[in-house]
């Protein structure tokens, strides 16, 4: 028999932590105070918390008992909350260095950091970087802490204002909510999108070194969270960033309150024909190149997940076929080798994305043969029965080029034998610069798992949880077989489209809702739906301006190469 008897109200709280260990604190004690005496050794710096499967921050108090599970800068969010800690602490060292100077936050660099240039575009001196520099690693030191403040709304839009941030005022007055949440350190004040660690002391891995025309402020990748990684020059990498920027200029869209603005002016339709027609001169560029170089016998395509390679690769077809040059499409799925033979990853689970999945000696015979003007039989791999069958034969004729995607395409090892003026390989992913302010990035993989989110719910029937959960391991797998090889292509197609996130909001956002309550894909859902609200939607009659050769009609629906097939 159960016994209820009167009790004493309790004077503290419990944090129960996944290994079993549970420790008592008084009411209010912060996360960060449990976290430092109860954590398990973890991989990289706790930077945050799951408190009952929802993430908080670590000054965040203990009204109530709760499941803690740290997050560390090992982990994706932990990853975001340190490289947005840093900018902050970038920016109210700025203050005090530059005052009435702004830093603006451009875009990412593949080796961990971001790249930014002071707002009235000149070039800090090295005097100036190191006085930055030196200011940032000093305010780490003096440990200080970082405070989340609320500030009634009309109080935050005169502080941006004063500060000469025009573009951030503009965002939060159309805010609906009487208030704003603003970050403090050193008696700076801004806001920032996401959640913070505590204090400075957290702030202690970072870089700062000239590149262009500013500066790279480096900080530790996910994977390697206690180091920086080399420095690696990126040049063709800048130069689509910058090519991005001057589109953005040329639409006048600087950011996303100019995209909401340009939106609730009527002028939706005119941004989507202009980020259109910018894809075509891409296009046309690269086909214009291809024909010059009139060895070119094998064009080589990669990229990452959503980035629009299939659209690309028909288009490409297509302004080939313009020129008088016809393609052979090759699918590398179709030399798999039977699943049997597919080698195992360290889980043990079948690897697909191991360039070892392949039967490279069929494919490279095959390659060879097709080159001498040879007939091949094509294989044909039958992902029901995971066995090899033969389909149609092909033969290559002279005024043929072949064209190969795949996220092996520029892997050196899958082309071999071949002389090197007759490959002509394209990268191609969604670069987006378009930024939510200054210091607020929109990065280039929320694009890509938005597009896949609404791609695999329209046409493969997987949930937002679905692909939510497998995100991490499809990030892996480009992280392994197709970065490392991105610097191997003769040029880079950026599919970035300025409007896209307007029209990706609307399909997306009831999708992420139905992702379970409390699950863990619920908390990067969450994180999805707030970073959405501040685009505006895009109206159905705009969306029917959108081409159906468009390379966003391949998440969205309505393409019309869908079905295809070059002849």
């Amino acid at each position: 028999m159960t016994t209820i008897e009167p009790a004493v109200r309790r004077t503290t709280v419990q944090a129960r932590f996944a290994d079993g260990l549970v420790l008592e604190g008084p009411l209010g004690t912060t996360v960060e105070k449990f976290i430092k005496v109860g954590a398990p050794d973890v991989k990289g710096r706790v930077v945050a918390a799951l408190i009952n499967g929802k993430l908080r921050e670590l000054s965040q108090p203990l009204d109530s008992d709760a499941d803690l599970i740290p997050v560390t800068t090992a982990d994706s969010d932990g990853t975001r909350i340190y490289r947005r800690s840093l900018t902050f602490l970038m920016v109210a060292a700025a203050a005090e260095v530059f005052p009435g100077r702004t830093i603006t936050v451009h875009h990412s660099m593949p080796f961990g950091g971001y790249y930014c240039e002071r707002d009235d575009e000149q070039k800090l001196s090295d005097q100036e970087l190191a006085l930055l520099e030196n200011r940032m690693r000093a305010l780490v030191e003096e440990d200080l802490p970082i405070y989340k403040v609320r500030v009634p709304l009309d109080e935050a839009l005169q502080l941006f204002r004063t500060q000469g941030d025009q573009e951030k005022a503009d965002l939060f007055a159309r805010r609906r909510k009487d208030y704003l949440t603003l970050y403090e350190c050193n008696g700076v004040r801004d806001y920032f999108h996401g959640h913070m660690v505590p204090r400075t002391c957290y702030l202690d891995k970072f870089d700062l070194r000239h590149y262009k025309d500013g500066f790279i402020m480096q900080f530790p990748r996910r994977h390697w969270p206690g180091v920086l990684q080399p420095f690696e020059d990126e040049p063709r990498l800048a130069r689509v960033f910058r090519e991005y920027q001057e589109w953005l200029d040329i639409m006048d869209v600087s950011g996303v309150t100019a995209l909401n603005k340009a939106i609730g002016e009527g002028r939706a339709s005119d941004i989507i024909l202009i980020a259109e027609v910018l894809h075509r001169r891409q296009l046309s560029h690269i086909a214009t190149d291809i024909l010059r170089r009139r060895e070119i016998k094998i064009v080589l395509i990669s990229g990452p997940t959503s980035a629009g390679k299939t659209s690309f690769s028909k288009r490409l077809s297509i302004q080939l076929l313009s020129n008088g040059i016809f393609p052979l499409t090759i699918g590398m799925d179709n030399y798999f080798v039977n699943r049997e033979d597919t080698p195992r990853d360290e889980k043990g689970d079948y690897d697909y994305e191991a360039l070892e999945a392949l039967d490279l000696t069929l494919f490279h015979d095959q390659l060879q043969m097709l080159l001498n003007g040879e007939t091949i039989v094509q294989p044909r791999y039958n992902f029901h029965t995971g066995r090899r069958e033969w389909g149609s034969r092909l033969t290559m004729g002279k005024d043929q080029v072949i064209i190969i995607e795949g996220i092996h395409g520029l892997n050196p090892r899958l082309i071999t034998d071949i002389p090197t003026q007759s490959v002509y390989r394209i990268f191609i992913s969604a670069l987006t610069q378009l930024n939510l302010d200054k210091h607020n990035r929109v990065p280039t993989t929320d694009t890509r798992l938005l597009r896949r989110i609404v791609r695999d719910a329209a046409h493969r029937g997987y949930t937002a949880a679905d692909t939510i959960r497998r995100w991490p391991s499809v990030r892996r797998g480009e992280k392994r077989h197709i970065f490392p090889h991105q610097n191997n292509a003769d040029i880079f197609f950026n599919s970035a489209l300025v409007y896209e996130l307007s029209v990706l909001k609307k399909l997306a956002h009831p999708l992420l809702l139905q992702v379970n309550p409390g699950s863990p894909e619920r908390v990067e859902a969450n994180r999805l739906m707030a970073f959405l609200q501040w685009f505006d939607p895009i109206s159905p009659s705009d969306l029917s301006v959108i081409a159906g050769d468009s390379i966003l009609r391949e998440f969205i629906g309505g393409s019309v190469l869908e079905n295809f097939v070059p002849w």
